[in-house]
């Protein structure tokens, strides 16, 4: 008898999970059982510790997840530890034969993945990875000349011009063939740890009322915030995506950062909305929505390439570019949105009361950190990191790259949003500036500009126009290295 433990990570999805079908097969075929692992793992070597926002969604997915789990008579182990560490003393405890995930692509977690696999292979056990989250696994897209690419757009291009059709999502399993009292070891022999015990739930202050507010994690939830945004916001998402006040996005971040949904069942679904007759808008939709897909596909490419991604600049060039002191007051007024500039305080302020912020206005506000007050990027990007419910370790970091204008894109350096104008273009009515601000023009306590627009524009492209007379040094990608 041969027990399987599928290791669940950035998956926490029943359906669509090659990694947790692979187990069960193996568990049937030796006539053993499966059990299902999550380790909360922050202390391995170069692995990022979690964000308070993406911790709050994180218990939730959970415990959702074991709900499920339990319903179908699995059994769920909570572990906190080096991953490591840890699977290696639940193999010896199931008496297990193999052990199944699916593929991260970051470089810790890559080293990680190939050390258990070492591990089982000299211990005779089965261990294989599988690809469920990425349709384009990074390896397998390169330039005529072999290497990565480096602009999206040529990147996006091959992707979907290549001859392999994307696999079709796969169904949950009915059964989850969970020990019982009658299998050696017994399930209560099995340590799992207390969710709650973990304090992934903010305390002393719970600032998390207007995250549950909002959001609502899970598998479930994932898949009604699909068909609720291909019924009532797909066929308007090309010409409203850039209007924060009118939530015409998918919202569906946060879920694909702990893979409660699958860019493989998102696409299939989008397969099957009728296009015979649909409205040009309809079309232009799908075509938007896809390639916003494909942004995240980009950035694990990416990430895959150069895993410092969000610690080195991606083009050399910027490496000695003089930033502003982050300790002057400015960087505390742009985290609390008190800058006196409307669209990029009421951001700051969605972000903070609910740990998300419209694209449109990430772009401005991050526009507004790095090229008017002349703060590293990196700062930003750690801010971003821990109090975005959606903080994803490939599209913070290539995204904040972007805006900077030291990451993977053909435009120049000199792009600065203008936060007046942005708002004037997107949030014409004001709705979403008052709906985080208040009617802040005729408030007495709204701040007055803590910087001076133009001035800093210009002190922005001088100063960036030093480091960017020649011409872009990226990085060698550390995969062909």
């Amino acid at each position: 008898m041969g027990n399987a433990i599928v290791w669940l990570r950035d998956d926490l999805r029943l359906a669509d999970n090659p990694a947790l079908n692979a187990a069960i097969s193996h568990a049937q075929a030796t006539g053993g059982r499966l059990v299902i692992l999550y380790v909360l793992d922050e202390v391995s070597g170069g692995v990022r510790p979690l964000g308070g926002a993406v911790k709050w969604w994180l218990h939730h997915s959970l415990e959702r997840l074991a709900a499920r789990i339990e319903r179908l008579d699995g059994t769920f182990i909570l572990r906190r530890g080096a991953a490591f560490d840890e699977l290696r003393k639940l193999l010896r405890e199931t008496d297990a034969t193999g052990v199944f995930w699916n593929r991260r692509y970051g470089g810790a977690e890559r080293d990680l993945d190939a050390e258990i696999k070492g591990y089982a292979s000299a211990a005779g056990l089965e261990a294989q990875s599988f690809q469920a989250n990425l349709m384009f696994e990074p390896w397998t897209v390169r330039t005529g000349g072999g290497t990565p690419y480096t602009v999206f757009t040529p990147f996006w291009k091959s992707c979907l011009n290549r001859p392999e059709p994307i696999r079709s999502p796969l169904d949950a399993p009915t059964n989850l063939l969970g020990l019982d009292s009658s299998s050696t070891p017994a399930r209560d022999a099995l340590a799992s740890d207390d969710l709650d015990a973990w304090s992934l739930l903010p305390t002393n202050p719970d600032w998390s009322l207007g995250l549950s507010l909002r959001w609502q994690p899970g598998e479930v939830a994932a898949h009604e915030k699909l068909e609720h945004f291909i019924e009532h916001r797909l066929e308007g998402y090309a010409a409203g995506r850039d209007f924060p006040a009118d939530n015409n996005t998918s919202e569906l971040s946060p879920h694909l950062r702990f893979g409660e949904i699958s860019p493989f069942q998102i696409f299939e679904r989008i397969r099957r909305v009728p296009t015979s007759g649909a409205s040009d808008d309809m079309l232009e939709g799908i075509r938007r929505f896809k390639a916003e897909v494909g942004w995240r596909e980009f950035s694990y490419n990416l990430l895959f390439h150069w895993p410092d991604l969000a610690t080195n600049n991606f083009d050399s060039r910027f490496d000695h570019f003089e930033w502003s002191d982050p300790n002057d007051g400015r960087l505390a007024a742009w985290k609390q949105g008190t800058t006196g500039v409307p669209l990029v305080d009421a951001g700051m302020r969605e972000l903070w009361q609910t740990g998300y912020m419209h694209n449109r206005v990430r772009m401005v506000a991050a526009s507004f950190l790095i090229k008017n007050l002349l703060i590293d990027w990196r700062i930003g990007e750690a801010w971003f990191w821990d109090t975005l419910v959606d903080a994803d370790p490939a599209n913070n970091a290539a995204s904040w790259q972007w805006v900077a204008g030291c990451g993977a894109d053909a435009a120049p350096y000199f792009r600065v949003f203008n936060p007046m104008l942005q708002a004037e273009k997107f949030d014409p009515e004001k709705r979403y500036r008052e709906r985080y601000l208040g009617n802040y023009e005729t408030d007495i306590d709204y701040p007055a500009p803590i910087i001076d627009l133009a001035t800093s524009r210009g002190e922005a492209l001088e100063a960036f126009a030093n480091v960017s007379g020649r011409s872009k040094q990226v990085r060698p990608p550390a995969s062909l290295t």
